[in-house]
């Protein structure tokens, strides 16, 4: 049995699903083959946050309605949770642990058999304290039991058509500020206004790294020339958002740069506070 089989089996057995839907290029792979599987059986939730971008919530709603798929949309206080907002390095775990609470309730009172989200295997490389969250909640990951992996997920989406086979990788704005700094509403706002602006000058993959009065900005390394021919653009809306210091990182966009400093504390180089 191929991966895409296995995971409709999977679906199957499962018989009625509540998913944690971001919008993203795996989420919404696995709405479109759950909404084809269940029919009905299946429920979206999305989250409603500062540390969300506002254009990723009407995307999701927008994509669910596309596809049939019932939609609801919650909010989520992690930012009032100064476990999450000293922001330390299982940060996300205390964000996980209130999202998949809420939605093991909601999936009980809709009479929904499993909580599930989109977790492939690929993620397994990846420092994810928010696994433990989901693991302690019983939340189930159906694409990386199928054993689907990022690329997998990719390339059967846009055989199938599925819109966001393309879609760049998202990750909650959180991400963006180092271990140990604050997350306020300000700061994600900040970062997302940059990251946008980014956007419109058609960069597809963004991410804005902050660090108070600077910056550092990651684009796919192929990208870096035309970044920096739009250097001046970039500079004058970046000091009007606040960054004295605007930096290039040569080494290009990759996913889960910031978690490099918990790599190196693990190796005894780097101490977090």
């Amino acid at each position: 049995m191929n991966k895409l089989g296995k995971l409709k089996t999977i679906l199957k057995d499962m018989g009625s699903v509540l998913l944690a839907y971001s919008g993203g290029a795996d989420s919404t792979f696995l709405l479109k083959v759950a909404r084809d599987v269940l029919k009905n059986r299946v429920l979206a939730v999305t989250a409603k946050s500062p540390t969300y971008p506002k254009e990723e919530l009407i995307f999701s709603k927008n994509t669910a309605r596309m596809y049939g798929v019932k939609h609801k949309i919650i909010n989520t206080l992690e930012l009032r949770n100064n476990k999450f907002s000293s922001n330390p390095i299982n940060r996300c775990y205390f964000c996980k642990k209130e999202l998949f609470a809420k939605l093991k309730k909601i999936a009980r009172q809709e009479k929904l058999n499993f909580v599930i989200d989109a977790s492939n295997i690929s993620d397994k490389d990846d420092f994810r304290p928010g696994s433990k969250a989901k693991n302690e909640l019983n939340v189930r990951s159906p694409l990386a039991e199928a054993g689907l992996s990022k690329n997998d997920i990719r390339k059967i989406s846009k055989k199938l058509g599925i819109i966001t086979w393309d879609k760049p990788s998202l990750a909650c704005l959180a991400s963006r500020v180092p271990y140990g700094t604050k997350i306020s509403p300000v700061i994600l706002k900040r970062i997302n206004r940059a990251e946008r602006f980014l956007r419109k000058l058609d960069f597809k993959q963004v991410r804005l790294r902050h660090y108070n009065g600077l910056c550092r900005i990651e684009v796919m390394k192929q990208d870096i020339p035309r970044l920096i021919n739009k250097a001046q653009p970039i500079i004058d809306k970046f000091k009007k958002l606040g960054y004295n210091y605007i930096t290039v990182d040569l080494e290009g966009y990759r996913s889960g740069s910031m978690n490099l400093a918990v790599q190196e504390r693990q190796e005894g180089n780097l101490r977090l506070e």
